[in-house]
């Protein structure tokens, strides 16, 4: 019967020590000094103090008295920001990847007396919730998101834990997510999906920059054609600006010798002067026959100077003469009779010209 009790107690010992291997070391507690009556209190530390099993107390920082005996310090808290690392878990995200993900948790004891009685060992609880929170959390996301929304994980983990952990008098400050491993068959797929977007990207870089090559070319050509445009536009009108200059400068210089012949036909042996430059013009003219082409007209006596000469200042002395006042119809009537018989005149000289 003892050796029952023996190997019953060595196994209750045995599962004990497993466990505390398991959990890690306490870092709330720096040990549980003893009663001594005047008792010197360190800042950031709060010890729980029991009398007679009872919770009695809790000592602030500085200068305490205790009743010996009666009274017993029972838990000693830190309210300093603890660090913990989250182990190594697995988690299965919304794309069915399996993930190998660990952490880093920030918190704070806030209540002492809740940290003391809420919960037998506070960072075995944060740590245990945190790694389940993680797990819940990564199971939402697809692995894309996994990597893109780090800190609204982070975020919502410390908001579940600060839910679950507030019965406990523990406040959750900060939760890190350290490495996140992926499997080699997942890592060589993203690998070659990252390969094929930068590949895409490039091509896709490439053909924007010929369509703008092209759209600059295009552009150019056109800016060219417009320019050409313009320059022939300006051309055309500068040559006719100048033509039309030319032609008025012609016949202001016709104009102005032609008042100079006729101030000079109102002088003295003015008639003579115009019958020498008819012949001359005449005898020119006669000089020309043939050259240009082989059709030929000529009067019914072309040796005859002295008659052409006449009949040119026969016109020009009819031209010259000044109609008489209230004889204007008759003065119509007649030139129109000339002109017909100018007309007629002109028809025989015609014919002679074709039977000759």
């Amino acid at each position: 019967m003892l050796a029952r009790a023996a190997r019953g107690s060595g196994a209750l010992l045995l599962r004990s020590a497993v466990q505390a291997s398991a959990r890690p070391p306490r870092r709330a507690s720096s040990g549980l000094p003893r009663n001594t009556v005047v008792l010197f209190v360190p800042q950031q530390e709060a010890w729980v103090v029991e009398r007679m099993g009872r919770f009695h107390r809790i000592l602030e920082p500085g200068l305490n008295i205790l009743i010996p005996v009666l009274d017993r310090i029972r838990y000693v808290q830190s309210l300093k920001e603890i660090v913990i690392n989250v182990p190594e878990q697995s988690a299965v995200t919304l794309d069915n990847v399996t993930l190998q993900i660990d952490g880093v948790l920030y918190l704070r004891i806030m209540d002492p007396y809740k940290a003391s009685y809420g919960v037998e060992d506070p960072e075995y609880a944060v740590t245990q919730l945190a790694q389940t929170t993680m797990r819940s959390e990564l199971g939402k996301l697809s692995l894309d998101k996994v990597f893109r929304e780090r800190e609204s994980l982070n975020a919502n983990i410390v908001d579940a834990i600060n839910q679950a952990a507030d019965c406990w008098g523990i406040r959750c400050l900060r939760y890190e997510i350290k490495d996140i491993h992926v499997p080699p068959r997942v890592k060589e797929s993203m690998q070659m999906q990252v390969e094929a977007e930068r590949r895409k990207r490039a091509t896709v870089l490439e053909s924007e920059g010929t369509r703008e090559s092209a759209i600059n070319v295009a552009e150019g050509k056109k800016q060219a054609q417009i320019l050409a445009s313009e320059a022939e536009k300006a051309e055309q009108i500068n040559q006719a600006a100048g033509e039309a200059s030319a032609v008025l400068a012609k016949a202001k210089a016709k104009a102005e010798a032609i008042r100079i012949l006729a101030a000079a036909l109102t002088q003295h042996n003015g008639d003579a002067a115009a019958s020498l430059t008819v012949a001359e013009q005449y005898v020119s003219a006669f000089s020309k026959l043939a050259k240009d082409s082989n059709t030929i007209l000529l009067p019914s006596n072309p040796g005859d100077v002295t008659s052409m000469v006449a009949q040119a200042m026969g016109v020009y002395g009819a031209l010259t003469k000044a109609p008489v006042p209230g004889a204007q119809n008759s003065v119509s009537t007649r030139s129109g009779r000339d002109v017909q018989g100018t007309d007629a005149n002109l028809d025989e000289e015609l014919d002679r010209v074709k039977l000759s």
